[in-house]
């Protein structure tokens, strides 16, 4: 990410809490996987996007007009004998030098340091319920100010939450952010299409998991943006399925739900195909609809349309599709009235998407539906899901699970799907799977 975005960022918020207030944004704790192993750290999505400082124990403090400078990082010292053992620190210089801090401190000094600077402020900027210790130890120094009240100090008497300013600040991608979006949709689809090009019977569904894995990180993305799904068969009709621990079959078919992170921004891509590469009438049959269902979702997508258009869009089609095939008796325009659509799809068409995958910012603005503006990057998802045994449905159609995803950037007349380097026509992708890593 460009350096110059971490300050324009920190006085935008500064501007928007106005004079005689402080925020304080903590990082994300380091997290034990089992024992003293830890998880792979990442910092906190919001304290990130004012610091770009990756370093665990961090708390960032902004103080609008400070005359001695008005971002304070607290941070880790530099240690020689830790950083032999777990590596190099930025270090108070490095907090300044390289962060762009005003003032940098010891983070075991905050106790000591944090009271004085909420004296005579009006107003804290805290995001409350995170992190209860954390929470304990910013009440505790408000406490500790107004004690002093008889000394002239005034103590904060209002809290207000980061949430509201922050979140509408990431909603709206900068330039910047876009490019690092971009990257990361592209090094999924390529994780995607390498997938197509090696599946077949008999392979597990942890393999393409390495596969998918392999390719991120070759291409420059460290992590995936969230736990891969990759569910054959049944499988793809359970729609949080990160178990990924059975055998690939013949005639089935394999969900894939998998996105990079490249640069602290996520991506979220789905796609659905044949085991075998060829997909039977049945599949082909259900797999258009959910494809029509996304392609008249995603033209929803732009400047003056509301959140809730695509996901009408894609019910519209999707419950159309359920009775020409079917699978659903009746009027389609009764079927989305009683919602009786729900057995085959029962969750939303997206979400926003950003530093997060399930990206923050309101989905309604004073009880109405958002409008969607320029900048705004969402997904695009529907599916069906049919299970076998389930009550009045045709054997034919059992275990068929079918979700297609894109990122979508909302921009000035319109949208880009920044995901479309992942083929999701059936042409597209059986031709793929037929020439295979030659391909």
């Amino acid at each position: 990410m460009n350096a110059k975005e971490f300050p324009r960022r920190r006085k935008k918020l500064m501007d928007m809490m106005g004079d005689e207030t402080i925020a304080i944004i903590p990082t994300a704790p380091v997290y034990i996987r089992n024992r003293d192993v830890e998880f792979t750290y990442r910092p906190d999505s919001d304290f990130y996007y004012l610091t770009g400082y990756a370093e665990p124990e961090a708390v960032a403090v902004l103080v609008p007009g400070r005359p001695h400078g008005e971002y304070i990082l607290f941070c880790r010292e530099n240690d020689p004998v830790m950083e032999t053992w777990n590596g190099r620190r930025a270090g108070l210089e490095g907090a300044v030098n390289k962060y762009g801090a005003d003032d940098a401190f010891p983070v075991e000094d905050m106790d000591e340091i944090l009271p004085g600077l909420l004296e005579n402020r009006e107003r804290v900027f805290y995001t409350m319920g995170t992190n209860v210790s954390f929470d304990q130890r910013v009440l505790g120094w408000v406490n500790q100010v107004r004690k002093r009240s008889r000394t002239g100090v005034n103590a904060p008497d209002e809290y207000v939450s980061l949430n509201h300013f922050l979140h509408e600040m990431r909603l709206y991608k900068s330039r910047a952010e876009i490019t690092a979006m971009r990257k990361a949709a592209k090094i999924t689809a390529k994780a995607h299409r390498k997938a197509m090009q090696i599946c077949r019977p008999g392979l597990m569904e942890y393999q393409l998991e390495a596969e998918l894995k392999y390719v991120f990180m070759q291409n420059g993305a460290r992590d995936p943006a969230y736990p891969c799904i990759v569910g054959g068969g049944a499988n793809g009709c359970i729609l949080h399925y990160t178990e990924n621990s059975d055998a690939l079959k013949d005639g089935d078919l394999l969900l894939i739900d998998a996105g990079s992170e490249y640069d602290y921004y996520a991506s979220d891509i789905t796609r659905t195909f044949p085991v075998n590469g060829q997909y039977s009438s049945a599949q082909r049959e259900v797999y258009e609809v959910v494809l029509a269902a996304q392609l008249a979702a995603i033209k929803m997508v732009r400047p003056g349309n509301h959140w809730d258009e695509p996901h009408n869009a894609a019910i519209r089609t999707l419950t159309e599709g359920l009775v020409e095939l079917g699978i659903l008796k009746g009027k389609p325009s009764q079927h989305i009235k009683e919602k009786s659509y729900t057995r085959y799809y029962m969750h939303r068409t997206g979400h926003w998407l950003g530093m997060d995958v399930h990206d923050v910012g309101d989905y309604k603005v004073e009880g109405e539906w958002r409008t969607f503006e320029p900048g705004m990057v969402l997904t695009v998802e529907p599916g069906l899901y049919l299970p076998a045994g389930s009550e009045g449905l045709a054997k034919r159609w059992w275990n068929i699970g079918i979700r297609i995803e894109d990122d979508v950037l909302v921009t000035e007349d319109g949208n880009e799907v920044l995901s479309s380097d992942a083929p999701k026509t059936i042409d597209e992708i059986e031709s793929l799977m037929a020439h295979g890593i030659a391909a």
